[in-house]
């Protein structure tokens, strides 16, 4: 359940609609803080608060940092135009640091998804070969930490190792695309331009 402090800000209609786009779900039901423990039949479990941490005190269960972000320049069509790029992108910033994102970094992004797509699709047609161990334990490592920058680097690297077999990547970026949920295996299947 998706609960406001206060009144919901008017800018959540614009957020619903870029949410699809990002790959989040909707929230099922909007509510005030009191609304929403008493909906729940008790305390609210986790709370995102902003990056500063300045209404943690005053908060019963885990509050969890949570940075903004600001894309340069304004009104930037990213959103409609690269929706995987951004959230890429946003994934690329520790989840409690603000995401500063300008122009160029948008744009290096959504090329960085299109070309791990390519190549997830390729790596779909060699045999299948087990994730390395300790590739494997340091992106589940990654995602327990909630540490996307890291999961993303690992990443990185792998689709730069020539000395790693195709079908390993294919079967990590598989598997660590069901975190970070930006549709890596899109373009198998699809022909090549």
């Amino acid at each position: 359940m998706l609960a406001f402090a206060g009144q919901p800000p008017a800018q959540l209609t614009d957020f619903e609609q870029a949410a699809g786009a990002l790959g989040m779900h909707l929230p099922q039901a909007r509510a005030n803080h009191d609304d929403a423990q008493a909906a729940l039949d008790g305390p609210i479990d986790v709370h995102l608060v902003s990056g500063d941490g300045a209404a943690e005190g005053a908060l019963e269960g885990l509050a969890v940092p949570v940075g903004l972000a600001r894309v340069e320049p304004p009104g930037h069509d990213s959103l409609r135009s690269q929706p995987l790029g951004v959230r890429f992108a946003l994934l690329s910033v520790p989840y409690y640091q603000p995401a500063d994102l300008a122009d160029g970094q948008l744009t290096q992004a959504a090329d960085t998804v299109r070309r791990w797509r390519r190549q997830v699709a390729e790596w779909a047609e060699l045999p299948s070969r087990p994730m390395a161990a300790d590739t494997a334990a340091a992106i589940r490592s990654a995602f327990d930490d909630l540490d996307t920058v890291h999961a993303l680097a690992l990443l990185r690297d792998l689709s730069l190792d020539a000395n790693a077999p195709a079908g390993a990547k294919f079967e990590t970026f598989l598997y660590a695309d069901r975190i970070l949920g930006l549709d890596l295996p899109g373009e198998i299947g699809q022909p090549r331009a």
